[in-house]
């Protein structure tokens, strides 16, 4: 029997040294954090934690890394991500061995499959490895929409679990909601429209904004899901400032960016992504500032 993954998930980052290497020590950090703030999971090795510059051993190590400290506190919904079928179920089979209890795999980039292709790659992972997939539509940095009719139809895959909905489409996002098999969990993957798809069904999102306030977003969720609209649309308007300022450049330029402002950790980056434009700095501080997050001196 499905268990529906519901709440709030981090898409956590993915802290570096300077000169590139994983730091471990702010990972578990950040982790801590997270817990501490009563997440419901926790994602490594997605598009926040950028995993297309990260090798399959550190992609590995990663998970392990998360896995040791949540230790049971939170489930772990894995990353594995890409446009290489074989590599995504090794990724897969890697992230089962380390105590994942999910994965997440996006729609292939670049290569453009099909929806039958579509459906033909995450059949092909869900039947080789024995663990809860997640899909992840974001077409607007894969150029590939998974269609409602290929998603309800990849759902009835007893190991397609879920699906992290970010093409902006509510339109798309209901039909999903309509006609989805029971125990299919349905997440937000924008944070600027996790009140409105829950408020339709949803069961919760995979947020980027919850790497800076994991408690507030929690709550906002939490609200939503009891029905408590008023009380987390107050939260959502609150916090839709720093919603918003976490897109101004690529994800996760941003969310490393207002991390390191937050004293949480080093903005280290891997190319091609580069540090924040100061004009979109400045955005993003001042979002931080009205929200008590940095100091207004800085």
């Amino acid at each position: 029997m499905r268990t529906l993954w519901n709440g709030t998930y981090t898409a956590l980052v993915t802290p570096f040294t300077a000169d590139g290497a994983i730091n471990n020590d702010l990972l578990c950090d950040l982790v801590d954090w997270q817990l501490q703030s009563g997440v419901d999971g926790i994602v490594p090795c997605g598009t926040t934690g950028e995993a297309s510059t990260i090798t399959n051993d550190e992609h590995a190590s990663v998970i392990e890394a998360v896995v040791t400290r949540v230790n049971g506190q939170a489930k772990v919904l894995a990353g594995v991500g890409g446009n290489d079928t074989r590599n995504v179920t090794i990724l897969a089979s890697r992230a089962l061995e380390m105590g994942a209890d999910g994965v997440l795999a996006v729609a292939p980039y670049y290569n453009k499959p099909t929806q039958a292709g579509m459906v033909a790659h995450f059949t092909a992972i869900a039947d080789t490895v024995d663990i809860p997939l997640v899909l992840y539509n974001v077409p607007g940095r894969t150029s590939s929409n998974i269609l409602p009719a290929t998603v309800l139809r990849l759902a009835e895959h007893p190991n397609i679990v879920g699906i992290k909905e970010a093409s902006g489409d509510l339109g798309q996002v209901m039909t999903i909601l309509a006609g989805r098999t029971k125990g299919f969990s349905v997440l937000s993957g924008e944070d600027d429209l996790t009140l409105a798809m829950i408020s339709l069904g949803a069961n919760g999102v995979i947020s980027v904004v919850s790497n800076e306030v994991p408690n507030e977003m929690r709550k906002m969720v939490g609200y939503a899901l009891n029905g408590k609209l008023d009380l987390a649309r107050e939260i959502h308007y609150r916090l839709l400032g720093l919603m918003n300022a976490n897109f101004i450049e690529t994800n996760p330029i941003p969310a490393k960016a207002a991390l390191a402002m937050m004293g949480r950790i080093g903005e280290n980056y891997r190319l091609p992504l580069v540090p924040m434009a100061p004009v979109n700095r400045a955005k993003l501080a001042d979002e931080l500032k009205g929200l008590g997050l940095i100091d207004k001196g800085n």
